[in-house]
């Protein structure tokens, strides 16, 4: 599979509510600590507009690391395959400080939706995006990539789905200009099988260095 079609956007919403968000977590490991943040509705797409700066498209290279200063977060970033199943794969739940980015798609930079993932926790505590709830609309994602480059990106909204409603077309589809999604899990929890939803940040490329 190349660029996101309808059976790939299925498929990879299948595992964000999934594999990144059952069996695993704070709150199953019996010592109930706080939640991670969960967007507002100021942060969502109805907020607002913001002034847009778009850059034109990158020439696809892979991303080695992603960096968000506004939440402390600078992790390393692994490809992402598919599953024997044929849904996307996810990073270790162990590796707590690893993100992941689907390798058969957009490269972050280039024009087209890039896809990055990782988990909100694990038993032993917080991992990469636990306060990727609290991100803010206006924030700078960087993804440092392997031609040398940094992509920069400007966030336009976090936004929280329950995964009954998750919005597949909305999230995965194609883009006629270079954007960014970030996903972690999130919205209400069941201790018996885990996060109900994910949160996703949309952002766009602003410019490089």
């Amino acid at each position: 599979m190349g660029r996101f079609g309808n059976t790939g956007d299925a498929a990879i919403a299948g595992v964000t509510v999934v594999a990144l968000c059952t069996g695993v977590g704070l709150l199953t490991s019996g010592r109930e600590a706080p939640a991670p943040p969960q967007p507002s509705t100021a942060e969502a797409h109805t907020g607002p507009a913001l002034r847009q700066s778009v850059a034109p498209g990158l020439p696809r290279s892979p991303p080695d690391r992603i960096r968000i200063p506004s939440i402390g977060v600078n992790a390393p970033l692994m490809g992402l395959g598919l599953t024997r199943t044929g849904s996307l794969d996810v990073p270790p739940a162990a590796e707590k400080n690893l993100a992941g980015w689907y390798e058969a798609g957009t490269t972050p930079g280039e024009t087209g939706t890039a896809i990055v993932a990782g988990h909100v926790d694990n038993a032993d505590g917080p991992a990469v995006f636990y306060r990727l709830g609290a991100l803010k609309r206006g924030s700078t994602i960087e993804v440092d990539r392997r031609d040398g480059s940094v992509a920069r990106f400007r966030v336009d909204a976090i936004e929280v789905y329950d995964a009954k409603n998750f919005p597949d077309k909305k999230v995965y589809g194609a883009a006629s200009r270079p954007e960014l999604r970030v996903i972690t899990c999130g919205g209400g929890y069941s201790r018996g099988t885990g996060y109900q939803g994910n949160v996703v940040v949309f952002a766009h490329l602003t410019g490089s260095a």
